[in-house]
Parts: C-alpha cells; structure tokens; sequence
C-alpha cells in the first residue's frame, strides 16, 4: 500500500496503527519516532518495530505516509521540525480529536508538495501507552477524515484505503462539521464525566470511601471515562472551546430543567425527561456503535 509509513507518537492510538500495519503487512518499512525514551526502549524490547529512531527528521524521511499520534499541543513543533524532511508527493495526517485549528497550523506553514489531511480514528480506551494497544482497535470503527478542498481524489483515496486495510468505516466530512459533531459525541460527556467523579469525590474522606466501594455501574462508567489521557484532553478542550462551551451552555439548560423538576417534586416532568432519553440507546446499537454486550470495543 506504502513503501514506507512514519508513526509520530506511540502511546495507544500511535502503537495499534503500528501494530494493525506490521500485522497487516500495509508497508515494506514502518519508522517510528517518540519523544519518550521510555516509550521507544519499550518498543524496541517488544520488538514491535525494527526502525526506532531518536531523531524526529530521519524517520520522515522517504516517507509516503506520516502519521502524527501525539497531543494536539506537540503539532506546531512537530511540524516545524519535519517540514523540510518531507518526501516530495508524500501523505502527512494526523489522529487528533479537532481538526479546525490543526488546520490553521498547518497552512500556516506553508508546505511545499505534500498533502495534508486530516484524519481521526474514533477509536480507544481509557488506558494510555503503548503497552496498551492492540492491532484490533480500528475493526469496524469509524475513521473520519476531512480532506481540503483542492485535494485529489486518488490521494484521498489512498488514505481512505489504508484506514479501511486497517479495520475502519471511512467517513469523509469537514473539519468545521467534524469539530461540532465530536463537541457532541466525545467531548462534552468528558466535561460531564470529569465533572461528576470531582463532585463525587468533593465528599468527606469516609463517605468517599464508601462511595467507591458501593459504586454502581452509572458511577463506574463515568470513572472509565474521566481516566483517559488529561494531557491530551486539556489540548481537546483548547482547540475546540467554542463548541464545547455551546454544548456546556445548552447541557446546563437541561441540567436546571431537571434540577427544577424535582425541586418541584414534578413527576409527569421527570417521567417527560426520562422518557424522552431511552431510545437513543436502541439507535445507537442498531447503528453499530455498540452492543448489548458489556465492554463493547475494549480488550
């Protein structure tokens, strides 16, 4: 499919496409930079890769496809160290969560000869590090990409090709739609989640403890969701802030509506909300975003 794909960033998401690639034979050579000694020393004594490099500027090189796996906030020098390394005709993507500012970095830097485009594989688990990947984490998952404008269409292609060879339903929109879709989808029940495991553990120390021993499967879902990466959702919530405080504003609409209802000891009211909820779970497995099944996308 490729000559030769660099990976930037092998924490979980940059480890399963290593992972997935060498599996699936997707390249005669794989190369892999990590600003982590601890990380490259891992993958080295795993063996996942026979190319480790400390030095970002030879693992792009004769690149045909880049791929960058690291916290939104690591781009602008990521790029600035790579740009002049870059392979002629080669494919630079990337695997983050918001795509409209990435954007603007990268025009403003004005590449020559390459294409850039975007790509997010929706895809994880609460656990971070490379220990933690696994070659199946893309199966018939969603990868969307957003390509520019001008792009052509067999570049785009070939992208949509690779995230296929690895697993995913491809999907191709724009980054303004990607950014608000996902301020739905992901990032607002982060806020959420961050923010119910913090009042729950507000609580006096013995009650805390209490609480944690008793929790129930609500509680313990949210706590899943509230140990994911807080570098990478620092730099998620900075570079989407605009539909993430929209979405925040209209959730704490609905929270004061509910607040009131049962203040008022409204119960058609809280029976009205409650009922207008439950089949969002229906579609969302006749989708194919889940199962009935416990644990649905995690080892």
């Amino acid at each position: 499919m490729f000559n030769t794909i660099s990976i930037i960033g092998c924490g979980l998401i940059g480890s399963s496409i290593l992972r997935a690639v060498s599996l699936k034979n997707l390249a005669k050579e794989i190369k892999v930079f990590d600003f982590s000694k601890d990380v490259s020393a891992y993958l080295k004594k795993e063996n996942l890769c026979q190319n480790v490099t400390n030095d970002i500027r030879h693992c792009v090189t004769d690149s045909d496809l880049i791929i960058i796996a690291t916290p939104l906030s690591s781009y602008k020098e990521i790029i600035l160290s790579i740009k002049d390394n870059l392979k002629n005709g080669a494919i630079l993507t990337d695997t983050g969560s918001v795509k409209k500012e990435v954007i603007k970095i990268i025009h403003n830097m004005n590449l020559k000869n390459i294409t850039w485009i975007p790509s997010h594989p929706i895809a994880g688990t609460e656990e971070s590090g490379p220990k933690s990947g696994f070659a199946e984490m893309f199966e018939n998952r969603w990868c969307i990409i957003s390509p520019p404008e001008n792009c052509e269409k067999n570049i785009i292609n070939n992208l949509k090709s690779f995230w296929e060879a690895l697993g995913s339903k491809v999907k191709i929109m724009s980054a303004n739609e990607h950014d608000q879709i996902l301020s739905l989808t992901s990032h607002l029940p982060h806020a959420i989640a961050y923010n119910i495991v913090r009042t729950v553990m507000s609580v006096e120390d013995k009650l805390k403890q209490e609480v944690i021993q008793y929790s129930a499967g609500g509680l313990r879902d949210f706590t899943r969701i509230a140990a994911s990466n807080p570098l990478m959702w620092r730099d998620i919530f900075l570079d989407n802030s605009e539909n993430i405080v929209k979405e925040i504003d209209n959730f704490i609409q609905k929270i004061e509506e509910l607040k009131k209802a049962i203040s008022d000891k409204n119960g058609d009211k809280l029976y009205q909300i409650f009922n207008s909820t439950k089949d969002v779970r229906k579609e969302i497995i006749k989708a194919g975003q889940d199962t009935k099944e416990p644990g649905f996308g995690r080892k």
